[in-house]
């Protein structure tokens, strides 16, 4: 079809951006069946949008696992489809309208048919789609087959022999973290008494250097201050 691309890019826009959701027409995309939740290999997909908006038409796209739009068909509000390349038919797909619903059937479902199917519709400049709906083959998975550990022997070694005892790695964590602790608190505090002893040492040496530059003048002994004895004037 001429304007899958640009729709394809609309879309692209609308799922990075939440602001171009419509909120005046409500769209749903989902299976006929209820019950259906993944489709199977090779089964028959119905898939059905319902629409309170019936004269605008709907564009069905599905998104793949790697994040690609794929364009599937257009279905008119006069149930006319048009599929990718502007064909009316398509081998692998079929889509009508009945009422409200814009019908989309994979015949047989393959892989290359697994992603997220929308349904979108363009009214007045505004484009409006439907939740993603998804359809995937269920995830198997395979149980392994228990295998029984095969018996060693170990010699030197009783049953009762501690060292066969594995470490708790919560205790080996909790007494790391105890001796970084132990570092943070006695580091910090054994640089603080050096440096107090450090001070009380200058203040000892400082102390005696003073009291010595004190106790350099002599005393005399009866502890009267020695006066040099004045000469007598003589008179003529």
């Amino acid at each position: 079809m001429a304007g899958s691309p640009a729709l394809l890019l609309l879309l692209a826009l609308g799922l990075c951006c939440p602001g171009i959701y419509g909120q005046r027409y409500k769209m749903t995309a989902r299976f006929r069946d209820s019950r259906l939740t993944h489709p199977q290999v090779g089964q028959r997909l119905e898939l059905e949008c319902v629409t309170p908006k019936e004269d605008s038409g709907v564009f069905w796209v599905r998104l793949d696992k790697g994040g690609t739009l794929h364009f599937i068909v257009f279905i008119s509000s006069l149930a006319r489809a048009t599929f990718e390349g502007n064909h009316k038919t398509s081998t692998h797909f079929e889509a009508k309208k009945v009422g409200s619903s814009y019908q989309l059937v994979v015949k047989s479902f393959t892989p290359q048919d697994e992603g997220n199917y929308f349904c979108l519709m363009n009214s007045n400049q505004a484009l409006y789609f439907s939740p993603r709906q998804p359809a995937f083959f269920p995830v198997t998975t395979t149980a392994a087959a228990p295998t029984t550990p095969t018996p060693t022997t170990q010699h030197g070694i009783t049953k009762k022999d501690p060292c066969l005892k594995t470490p708790d790695p919560e205790t080996s964590k909790e007494k790391e973290l105890n001796f970084f602790c132990d570092i943070l608190i006695w580091v910090p505090l054994a640089g603080t008494c050096l440096l107090l002893l450090a001070a009380l040492a200058v203040t000892v040496i400082l102390c005696q250097q003073t009291r010595r530059r004190r106790c350099r003048c002599k005393r005399p002994v009866n502890g009267k201050p020695h006066v040099k004895p004045s000469t007598p004037r003589q008179h003529v």
